[in-house]
């Protein structure tokens, strides 16, 4: 080799990735009656598509998805995932096994020495490339995502040393000792994960985490205040949506530019509606002469007819909104019909097929 050839610089290691979507997604029923909660259409496209794509874009290729309720929607959209450029494979658990436990279910399919873990109803703005860099740059065991958030009194709480090194794992409290809690992603060494009790419900919170710090290993916080949002209830959910499509939250999954609204191929929406705050029409919708939509999430083939106000909602596959209706705040399922004119407000959940007849529900008295 001459002497002025440069040396091929080294190929950075392989890491593989782990996805836990075994939930039942009881908050959002009755979305989840049909389907599970990661797969529900968020921002157009079904909420993993936009976890996968980001998992895709920082180099890694294979995914093991863990996988119970519904098992079969999973591999039924996603089949090998040679369309997102991934190699997907599925881990069916027969019965619940808590989050390590899921996690050691799938140990067999992994090979790579560093491992990113995600629950599947996560929505961040994370660095996933850094955060692997800083786990292999401290050379931990495990290294967890913690995001800073207003009001940790909701969360158990996670305390860094001057080092970033995790101290403690607390539970909720009045008065948390920091603002920093536990974001659901974390990068395992794939002997850890190895070392999980097996055939039996494991928490990572409550045994295999505070196990690792009894024994001296390095559990490494990766701290950072990016944008993070539990997508489990259906406000977070609307919400999640919306900062998608409003480009509040990253993705390289969105079907359309970000914008004020996402709207669909085959969706027809009247040149005098208005569809707004990052709200999605999905396809072969109709939104009718003088509606409202705003910040809400229209599934396929959706009605809102005339008049009718639809803000903060999630309204089912072929759901009907009829004229004049106000919806806010509420979950619409699939194929059901909402009358004329009935006013929906405050958490209400209508099941799929009910129909409601015109003025059926009124919340006011006029």
């Amino acid at each position: 080799m001459s002497a002025d050839a440069q040396t091929p610089a080294e190929p950075r290691p392989k890491a593989e990735a782990v996805v836990l979507v075994g939930g039942r997604g009881v908050r959002l029923r009755p979305l989840t009656l049909s389907a599970p909660k990661p797969m529900l259409p968020t921002a157009g496209v079904p909420f993993l598509r936009h976890l996968l794509s980001r998992i895709r874009a920082i180099g890694i290729e294979h995914v093991v998805l863990g996988t119970s309720y519904k098992a079969e929607v999973f591999e039924e959209h996603f089949g090998d995932g040679s369309d997102l450029g991934l190699h997907v494979e599925y881990v069916v658990e027969s019965e619940p096994l808590d989050t390590a436990g899921a996690i050691r279910n799938v140990a067999d399919r992994l090979t790579a020495d560093d491992v990113l873990v995600f629950n599947g109803d996560i929505l961040s703005g994370v660095d996933l490339a850094e955060l692997l860099d800083t786990h292999r740059d401290t050379a931990a065991d495990v290294t967890l995502h913690l995001v800073k958030v207003d009001d940790p009194r909701r969360f158990g709480c996670v305390p860094t040393n001057a080092d970033g090194r995790v101290t403690d794992f607390l539970e909720k409290t009045e008065n948390p000792p920091v603002d920093q809690i536990n974001a659901g992603c974390y990068v395992f060494r794939r002997e850890v994960i190895e070392g999980i009790p097996t055939g039996r419900p494991v928490s990572v919170e409550r045994e295999t985490f505070p196990e690792l710090l009894a024994s001296g290993a390095r559990v490494q916080g990766y701290v950072d205040a990016s944008y993070w949002l539990d997508m489990g209830t259906p406000a977070a959910f609307v919400r999640g949506s919306a900062d998608l499509v409003l480009g509040n939250a990253p993705s390289d999954a969105l079907p359309g530019p970000t914008g004020q609204a996402l709207v669909l191929a085959g969706a027809e929406v009247a040149e005098d509606a208005v569809v707004d705050a990052g709200s999605t029409v999905g396809e072969n919708c109709e939104v009718g002469s003088h509606a409202h939509v705003s910040a809400s999430v229209l599934f396929e083939g959706v009605v809102v007819e005339d008049g009718a106000v639809v803000e903060r909602c999630v309204v089912g596959a072929g759901a009907r909104v009829g004229a004049g209706a106000v919806l806010r705040d509420v979950v619409i399922g699939d194929g059901a019909t909402v009358g004329a004119d009935c006013e929906l407000l405050a958490g209400i959940r209508v099941w799929p097929g009910v129909e409601l007849p015109p003025n059926g529900v009124r919340f006011s008295a006029d």
